[in-house]
């Protein structure tokens, strides 16, 4: 295979926007092609974009047309729709690198949007539970809060995990996001003020939750011949996976603590690439609860399981030591629009 470089990357401000759909697909496509002057729309050869619910948030289908149209490309050599929920950007990217690994194309536009925020709240909230399964899970209200939940509960009770170590991850990602001009929430919270709001699902607390957020991110991604021709400084992608073992809460496995499908996922990338968890400096992790990313840091092979709890509390996730998780203040101080958060990440 062809190795495969990011060499544009761009991002929208994040947050509850007035903004439309095309508005925040025109900011992307002005960040990433103000990031490097030498990418011309005209030079694109492809288009991924991964976004989860234009036709409910939107009314809007056809997307990929529509985004091209937008950015002012004409795809000749792929043109495509990812959506796989909240991982939706993440996959798009992955279809776009394994396009130019192949040879089938040389420079792929990956753009992520998401407009989730309506005027009436009960409508957007309305709207994720499309998520999960319609008719045995939202419908009896097991979306994300609660299904995240009974994985926190689970975990407390394994492993003795505790509230302040959940609240731990809020305060470290949401004081990220305070140098992070892009972030939904540019404030900073104490731990305080993450023990005392007011509780979604217990034991997640409102500051333990991501965001109902509005945004768009875009990359662009290059064979490794056109990147040297574009950036002084390509950022290779080395390694990546990609695992799905069921769909509902009752498919999956039977301890809730435990998410195979990350660490398996995890192996395939560190494989690739040849590295091991200790080699990480950086990572840019799922942490749509608080509790997700205390499972990840396990399940990625930061620490051993059950430990992940521990890990934050001493500080291991956090500049100076181990290794720094969401520096730009994670989906919980950054914000959440489904598609745009896996090439936010990226962008990063």
């Amino acid at each position: 295979m062809r190795r495969v470089a990011l060499v544009a990357a761009g991002v929208t401000q994040f947050g509850v926007r007035k903004a439309g759909l095309k508005d925040l697909i025109w900011e992307a496509g002005k960040a990433v092609f103000g990031s490097n002057s030498r990418v011309r729309p005209k030079d694109v050869e492809g288009l991924v974009v991964g976004t989860v619910m234009p036709e409910r948030t939107a009314n809007q289908s056809h997307i990929a047309s529509l985004a091209a149209e937008c950015l002012g490309i004409k795809p000749q050599r792929l043109s495509a729709r990812t959506e796989h929920m909240c991982a939706s950007g993440s996959v798009a990217i992955r279809y776009a690198h394994s396009f130019i690994a192949s040879g089938l194309a040389d420079l792929i536009l990956v753009l992520g949007v998401e407009k989730l925020n309506l005027p009436n709240m009960d409508e957007a909230l309305f709207n994720m539970g499309a998520g999960v399964d319609r008719d045995w899970e939202a419908c009896y209200g097991l979306t994300a809060p609660p299904c995240f939940a009974l994985a926190a509960q689970m975990h407390m009770t394994k492993y003795g995990t505790t509230e302040e170590q959940l609240a731990l991850v809020s305060v470290k990602n949401h004081n990220h996001a305070k140098k992070n001009p892009y972030a939904h929430f540019q404030k900073g919270v104490e731990i305080d003020q993450v023990l005392c709001s007011k509780i979604i699902a217990t034991p997640l607390r409102l500051y333990m939750c991501s965001p109902i957020t509005d945004g768009a991110a875009a990359i662009i991604l290059a064979s490794e011949e056109r990147a040297k021709d574009l950036t002084d400084k390509p950022v290779y992608i080395l390694g990546s996976g990609q695992v799905v073992e069921g769909f509902s809460l009752a498919s999956l496995h039977p301890d809730y603590s435990h998410w195979p499908p990350i660490k398996k996922a995890a192996g395939d990338a560190y494989a690739m690439a040849g590295v091991t968890p200790e080699k990480i400096d950086v990572a840019e992790v799922h942490d749509c609860f608080s509790i997700a990313e205390i499972i990840a840091y396990e399940e990625l092979g930061f620490c051993e399981k059950g430990e992940g709890g521990e890990f934050v509390a001493r500080g291991f996730s956090d500049y100076g030591c181990k290794v720094v998780v969401n520096p730009r203040g994670g989906l919980i101080g950054c914000g959440h629009p489904l598609g745009a958060t896996g090439v936010a990440q990226a962008a990063e």
